[in-house]
């Protein structure tokens, strides 16, 4: 009874993977939103940026205050910030409101990663699921990004092109379920946790010094932007290389997400089997060598294939690399989520640089870029060796 009982209340905390996913909305919405405003392509980059630059100043901050405010309390606070987000654009729509509604979506969204995973870890019974549960989390992210864009679509259809925006409030309704759904669920709070008189932003960036924990931060800065520059280039290249239409480039950015849902659902089956450090190397080689392809092979069905792929062989990379961030010092489990999670600022600051690439160099740039973060995470792959953090 009391393992159904843990199942049962891991449900509502599995759902709120599905509005941490909600974020990945910014590569089909920049589109629209360059449309609707004639931003540059530069500025465009920016979008991505409002909602990832809050994961650099929240994480270490947000990691020590929920040793007082709890971890499911924390999670609530971050759903009340985005369904407040969501409802913003219907109230007045222009440029500024769109990326004040992309911000809170970001601030919400970085609180909920914050307390998110480690809220898991107090339903999961067997921490040795750990991984394997935080890549069931990314499934179900990985889907709700993938259904994302649909819901895009779908506002585009139903209201035009220019009331793509009315996508917010769908998003904000799901997300309203998904709060009242963790109220009405009683979790236990945390115990065994730093208290608060301890922590300070000094002392959770002295974690750094220790070279693992430096390894993985950075491992999460470049697998983020990894997820984010390929979303955000992959129907901007099928466009600029092959001259898709506007119906066609769509497909791209939905083959990435169904990609890394098929790949996040088969890591969570395998990492049960395989040591994780051998199913990381595997799969960051083989993201090396679907990007070589893709900059390397002008032929657009070999392209798109190549844009699947390094969607599948990455998806499972952001939980393997947290997960040894949580083993390696899990006494400070709150300060290393805050700290890991502050690196998702990665996003937007790897997007910058991608848009920046586009505009200066064409499109292969950004590419480029992409392919600079993961032969990073290659060399984390081979030069990681997980031992406890610093005291």
């Amino acid at each position: 009874m009391k393992k159904q009982n843990s199942i049962m209340t891991a449900f509502p905390v599995l759902f709120g993977f599905f509005v941490m996913g909600f974020c990945d909305i910014v590569g089909i919405s920049s589109d629209y939103v360059q449309r609707s405003f004639n931003w540059s392509p530069m500025m465009t980059g920016f979008v991505p940026s409002m909602v990832f630059v809050w994961f650099l100043f929240l994480g270490i901050p947000i990691g020590n205050r929920m040793n007082k405010w709890g971890r499911k309390n924390t999670v609530l606070v971050s759903m009340v910030i985005t369904i407040v987000g969501m409802i913003l654009p219907l109230l007045a729509y222009d440029g500024v409101t769109c990326m004040v509604a992309y911000a809170l979506l970001g601030i919400g969204n970085a609180i909920l990663q914050v307390s998110l995973n480690p809220l898991l870890n107090n339903v999961i019974t067997n921490k040795a699921f750990l991984t394997s549960s935080l890549t069931v989390g990314q499934v179900i992210k990985a889907a709700s990004s993938l259904v994302g864009p649909e819901i895009v679509l779908l506002a585009v259809h139903y209201w035009g092109m220019d009331k793509w925006y009315y996508c917010f409030p769908i998003l904000g309704f799901i997300t309203l379920l998904s709060t009242v759904w963790l109220i009405a669920t009683p979790i236990e709070r945390e115990r065994n946790v730093v208290s608060n008189s301890d922590l300070s932003m000094r002392n959770t960036f002295a974690l750094l010094k220790d070279r693992t924990i430096l390894l993985l931060f950075l491992g999460i800065f470049f697998i983020v932007g990894v997820d984010v520059a390929t979303n955000f280039i992959s129907s901007k290249l099928m466009s600029i290389r092959f001259g898709w239409s506007d119906e066609q480039v769509k497909f791209a950015p939905q083959v990435y997400f169904l990609s890394r849902t098929i790949g996040a659902l088969l890591g969570a089956f395998l990492l049960t089997r395989i040591a994780e450090m051998r199913y990381f190397r595997i799969n960051i080689v083989a993201c090396v060598v679907s990007l070589l392809v893709l900059i390397g092979v002008e032929k657009d069905v070999v392209n798109i294939v190549c844009i699947g792929a390094v969607g599948f062989f990455a998806s499972s990379v952001f939980s393997i690399i947290y997960s040894m961030a949580l083993q390696a010092c899990p006494e400070k489990a709150n300060q290393i989520s805050g700290l890991m999670i502050t690196a998702v600022a990665g996003g937007g600051v790897v997007t910058l640089v991608v848009g920046f690439a586009i505009g200066t160099v064409g499109i292969i740039g950004g590419v480029v870029v992409t392919l600079a973060c993961v032969l990073y995470l290659t060399y984390c792959a081979f030069g990681i060796k997980v031992t406890s953090c610093v005291k």
